[in-house]
């Protein structure tokens, strides 16, 4: 089996962050446009607040959403992959520790993996 090298691993993290910043930045320009082919004749009233929209409250909302080419929830799709590319970078640096057989880097990556998943399900910032 080839050796893992570490230049290997920081090419690998480095095409992901890319692929991710540009697949969720074409996500969102892509949302925006049919969002603002919709609505962009309309103008915002800002002096009554009227919500947010269903698909950020009911499960599976997002995705229907998304299927029914609504503008609002491509770019919320986009910017939930943006928010997902440094924990995908970091799931990433765990495997690749792992392969290099970095024992302390492991328990590292996975102690940032355990504090950014607690703190999206507690809900608390920092």
């Amino acid at each position: 089996m080839k050796k893992f090298k570490d230049t290997d691993m920081q090419l690998l993290l480095g095409r992901v962050l890319r692929a991710g910043t540009v697949i969720s930045i074409s996500i969102v320009f892509f949302g925006g446009v049919i969002y603002l082919h919709r609505h962009g004749h309309f103008i915002a009233n800002y002096k009554v607040f009227t919500g947010t929209p269903a698909f950020l409250h009911q499960s599976g909302s997002l995705f229907d959403g998304v299927m029914a080419l609504r503008g609002q929830a491509i770019i919320q799709t986009g910017i939930l992959l943006l928010i997902a590319t440094p924990i995908l970078r970091v799931i990433f640096s765990a495997v690749g520790f792992i392969l290099e057989k970095d024992y302390l880097y492991v328990g590292i990556s996975l102690l940032v993996l355990l504090i950014i998943f607690t703190s999206m399900l507690s809900g608390h910032t920092g």
